[in-house]
């Protein structure tokens, strides 16, 4: 596949836009509708009709659904998957120590870190 030079513009947006949506920067609903919106001025000023429909289209979305308590429960829930999840991984850890295989409490350890960093980064959402 040969990235022509519309792709090499887009790109940028889908890794922006992405981001955006996963965490906005000032939390909140009305948060979401500005990032939107400065995504949408964005695809104006560079002629992205495709993205401006989309991004039309998902800030209808944002203000007619979008409830603070709402982000905030689904925000409460990522934490409690995380958590049970560093719970489960700290048990397979302590498993790994009895057998005394040191690559394997190795690989366990890693993965209770990886596990810790995403209880982490969903806490400072």
């Amino acid at each position: 596949m040969t990235l022509r030079p519309s792709w090499l513009f887009i790109l940028p947006i889908i890794a922006f836009s992405t981001a955006t949506f996963a965490a906005p920067t000032t939390g909140g609903c009305a948060a979401k509708q500005q990032d939107i919106q400065q995504q949408i001025d964005y695809a104006k000023k560079h002629g992205s009709s495709h993205r401006v429909a989309g991004l039309e289209t998902a800030l209808r979305e944002v203000v007619n659904n979008c409830t603070d308590a709402g982000l905030e429960a689904d925000r409460q829930k990522r934490i409690a998957e995380k958590q049970q999840e560093v719970a489960e991984r700290k048990q397979e850890l302590a498993e790994a120590k009895e057998t005394g295989k040191s690559d394997k409490i190795a690989n366990k350890q890693e993965k209770l870190d990886e596990a810790e960093q995403e209880l982490k980064e969903a806490s400072a959402q």
